[in-house]
């Protein structure tokens, strides 16, 4: 785990964060954004950031979406694990001839996982769509099917992080009926995979905090502004 974040402080700051803003008729999602340094994406596209990070805490105000393709027992295995939605090779080809339907999957669901030797059948048709939101099906070979239910609850845990075109990662770790001390948590295992990517704390120059509807905080984090 990440030791850029200094606990005491950093629990304290979200303690700050939660009771400084004021509360809602929902339960707000709690960001994190992080500022990069010392990183040019345009020279360099191998400097962007794409990873899923599982969270130790799971943010309890929204539900992460999952659609499943495939065919037989892998789709049967799917719905047994409370997959979202599953879909045969035959449905996507028929959502694919309505672009509105395809853009309307693409953006209802936050992770997709496919039979892997049903992908190459269906790529053509969903990766012009899924390909630039970064939602490319992760591929599951069929013989690995009884690993779907843990792939499943994993990825219910977890946030996908990326840069676009400014090095900066926005993402959400949390929601404001959790603990700080859970946040915080969430908050290091997103900073880790950015530190294991670049193999420099350094290169993380501001972390900010906050709320769907408040202003955004700093966190102190161990590795000074230089």
């Amino acid at each position: 785990m990440s030791k850029l974040l200094i606990e005491g402080d950093s629990i304290k700051a979200i303690e700050k964060i939660l009771e400084g803003s004021p509360k809602r008729r929902f339960n707000e999602a709690v960001d994190l954004i992080v500022v990069l340094r010392g990183i040019d994406l345009k020279r360099d596209p191998s400097a962007k950031i794409n990873e899923v990070v599982e969270l130790p805490h799971s943010p309890k105000n929204r539900k992460t979406k999952i659609a499943v393709i495939g065919k037989g027992e892998f789709l049967s295995k799917a719905r047994e694990a409370g997959a979202d939605r599953v879909l045969e090779p035959e449905e996507i080809e028929a959502i694919a001839t309505n672009k509105r339907a395809l853009k309307k999957l693409a953006n209802e669901y936050d992770f997709f996982i496919a039979q892997a030797d049903v992908l190459p059948k269906i790529v053509k048709y969903i990766g012009p769509v899924l390909g630039p939101r970064n939602k490319m099906p992760i591929n599951l070979p069929a013989m690995a099917v009884s690993q779907l239910p843990d792939l499943i609850e994993k990825l219910r845990r977890s946030v996908r992080i990326r840069t676009k075109d400014q090095p900066i990662i926005h993402t959400k770790v949390g929601s404001r009926d959790m603990r700080p001390e859970e946040i915080v948590e969430n908050i290091r295992a997103v900073l880790s995979t950015i530190e294991r990517k670049y193999e420099d704390p350094s290169k993380i120059s501001r972390v900010y905090v906050k709320t769907t509807m408040g202003p955004a905080e700093e966190l102190p984090i161990a590795v000074g502004r230089r």
